[in-house]
């Protein structure tokens, strides 16, 4: 008797298909195209222009073996569901396993879930519809304006500039951001001005901060001034003019969108947009829980919705009353500022409300524990009460100026007690009981010198921001985009800060002059509102690819023809040449930077360039650097090698190991902390 006929799924990711398999038992195959099959050529364009933009797909290379597998499968199978993310990306897929399978798009072939729970899958799969072609055309859209504008302009750069560099969309309007930035830090000037305070004791001391003279705002603007106002005010009477007290609320932020993700990821954890998607993929798709088996931890990671649904409500809600009481529970309601394209997915918040972080902290990497942590303390205090402060301002009066005293208490703490963005703005400043009409007497008044200061540069989280307010790209490309500036050696990295680099400032310099709607961010805007009319059938994807395309090509002849060849200064190091006596100097060559001597090319003398660690080396006393090996994996080693080969896996630190005075490592694991770098010896630090 012939094997009963299974129903064939087919996901992206092999962690995906071991936790729905596991989901969906013995009656379904699950398997995994492991991401994309079908995309453009990477060798060239790919688009046919002549041909009303045709975008030439093949099938990817090295993926002949999955192709004839899921073909395989799927002739043996009684039903084939393509399950892919629920975003364009996914659609687009599923579209393609579809062409590849010989599966037609219009029937109902296509399932569709939020978040990998044994209910969710279920469901799904008694609810399989057709594919999204809105979703599908929304994407061919996006890869092929990509194509246009990459695949053109980098060339040009190439020429002009130097190999390697490219031009896109998006990255170029980022870009622009970081030059302008920098141009206005570059521009300020800054201003002087005076701060006047007096201390006061009844009590306990408090602090007032002068505000106004004679009704208006009071601006000092240098110590001369100062002085003549502290004079003043130390030859006055001070009296309590007025004491107001006001209840403050402060309610809690809406669950994580993408956005907002990578940005608190980025200020509380200190991860890279990067990282955040990482990880979140990881919790998303599934980790192996103990006493659970593999189980999806959050909802799916990509969406720009802070909507969700009414069964987490009420599940939220049920635990907030039995763990933290009524009064903590709240029917709380966020909404997006754009509709639409937006409210397709639900926020990012936990798949089982009551897999609490801290009980399964054993089984997830520090890392995972950490972000998990992050989005259920989010999405729980999203559901809970505002946290209420009672506010108090006294202002002093001491003739023609008044004084200003702020302070507050926590009367309920509300949704903080689990998630308190601002614990330090929110701490008690408590002033004294103080009665209109009450005399004070000053123990000091002091006027203390400061400057304006210039905007701040960039961070990730603070240029994610701004990409999203400015409505360019989708959360989904941040990551990437942040990492091909770097990449490309656009930006460098200033603590957290991003600063354009020389190269940074010449790329955006020659885009803004030949390609202006390349880099304006109201255009690129305008260019993604487009996108998503596609996605809701209210445009048809190779219009917006014309219009775009005919000023786009005139731009791109005239730019070929009028830019010169651009020669970028090389950075000097502060070496000198051992061999000729010249300046050595920062180069960049096919396989990234190097240091050479500038008298090439009569001297040839090179350089790796060498990046320290702080870290003496234990058996000579010089510098331990970080080093690759020849199968390209980074190590740690002393940088008088070859006279000295002391060398480390991991990365030491200057602490060392109580037992037996070796270096101790940073070995990554579940509990992080440090590790003797003695193999024979088994201490180990935890944090």
């Amino acid at each position: 008797m012939a094997a009963a006929k299974k129903t064939l799924v087919i996901v992206e990711s092999p962690s995906k298909a071991k936790t729905i398999g596991k989901y969906l038992g013995s009656r379904y195959k699950v398997i995994a195209s492991v991401g994309h099959v079908r995309d453009l050529p990477k060798s060239r364009m790919g688009i046919d222009v002549e041909n009303d933009f045709e975008p030439d797909y093949i099938s990817i290379r090295g993926k002949g073996d999955i192709i004839r597998e899921l073909r395989k499968e799927a002739k043996g199978a009684s039903a084939v569901y393509l399950a892919t993310d629920p975003d364009r990306e996914g659609e687009a897929i599923s579209w393609h396993l579809a062409f590849l399978l010989g599966m037609d798009p219009s029937q109902p072939c296509r399932i569709e879930f939020n978040e990998i729970t044994k209910n969710t899958i279920k469901e799904a799969i008694k609810h399989p519809r057709p594919i999204d072609m809105g979703l599908v055309d929304a994407q061919q859209a996006r890869r092929v304006l990509d194509r246009l504008v990459g695949y053109q302009i980098s060339p040009l750069l190439w020429r002009k500039i130097r190999k390697g560099l490219s031009a896109g969309r998006v990255q170029s309007a980022a870009l622009k951001l970081i030059c302008d930035r920098e141009r206005e830090i570059q521009a300020f000037v800054p201003e002087e001005y005076w701060n006047i305070s007096a201390t006061f004791k009844k009590g306990r001391k408090f602090t007032a901060r002068l505000v106004t003279y004679r009704g208006k705002k009071i601006k000092i603007g240098n110590g001369e001034e100062s002085g003549r106002v502290v004079a003043d005010l130390k030859a006055g009477t001070f009296t309590v003019d007025s004491v107001t007290e006001k209840e403050r609320v402060r309610k809690p932020y809406a669950p994580f969108t993408t956005s907002s993700l990578q940005q608190d990821a980025s200020i509380k954890l200190g991860f890279n947009t990067g990282k955040t998607m990482r990880i979140a993929q990881q919790l998303y798709e599934g980790v192996d829980i103990k006493g659970r088996g593999t189980t999806g931890l959050i909802t799916y990671l990509r969406t720009d919705s802070v909507r969700i649904s009414a069964e987490a409500k009420a599940a939220a809600a049920a635990y907030i009353k039995e763990n933290f009481g009524a009064e903590y529970s709240a029917d709380n309601f966020f909404s997006n500022k754009k509709k639409d394209i937006q409210d397709a997915h639900e926020a990012i918040r936990p798949s089982v409300i009551d897999i609490e972080p801290s009980s399964i902290e054993d089984s997830l990497t520090t890392d995972q524990f950490r972000l998990y942590r992050l989005i259920w303390n989010r999405f729980m205090a999203s559901q809970m009460a505002a946290a209420r402060f009672n506010g108090v301002q006294a202002d002093i009066a001491c003739g023609d100026y008044m004084l200003r005293a702020t302070g507050s208490t926590l009367i309920f703490d509300g949704y903080q007690k689990i998630y308190n963005p601002g614990a330090d703005e929110d701490k008690d400043r408590i002033l004294p009981p103080l009665s209109e009409g009450e005399t004070l007497k000053a123990e000091s008044i002091d006027g203390e010198q400061a400057f304006t200061q210039p905007p701040a540069r960039y961070t990730e989280a603070s240029l994610v921001r701004e990409l999203e307010e400015k409505n360019i790209g989708r959360p989904s490309t941040y990551a990437p985009i942040v990492g091909t500036l770097a990449e490309r050696k656009y930006t460098a990295r200033e603590k957290k800060a991003l600063k354009p680099t020389d190269l940074g400032f010449v790329v955006d310099d020659l885009m803004e002059k030949y390609f202006t709607d390349i880099v304006d961010s109201g255009f690129t805007a305008e260019m993604e509102d487009r996108l998503d009319e596609v996605e809701l059938g209210k445009r048809q994807w190779k219009n917006v690819i014309r219009d775009f395309y005919g000023p786009f090509e005139k731009e791109l002849e005239a730019a070929d023809k009028a830019i010169e060849k651009v020669t970028i200064e090389d950075q000097p190091t502060g070496e000198i040449c051992e061999l000729c006596g010249k300046p050595m100097v920062l180069k960049t060559g096919r396989f990234g930077d190097f240091i050479a001597c500038s008298g090439y090319p009569e001297c040839k003398n090179t350089k790796p360039v060498v990046k320290k660690i702080d870290v003496k080396c234990p058996k000579c006393g010089r510098d331990i650097v970080v080093r690759k090996s020849r199968r390209g994996r980074i190590f740690y080693g002393c940088s008088g090698y070859p006279e000295c080969d002391q060398s480390y896996w991991y990365r030491p630190v200057n602490e060392k190991c109580p037992k037996c005075g070796s270096l101790l490592v940073e070995k990554k694991g579940k509990k992080g902390g440090l590790s003797c770098s003695n193999p024979e010896c088994d201490y180990v630090k935890e944090k």
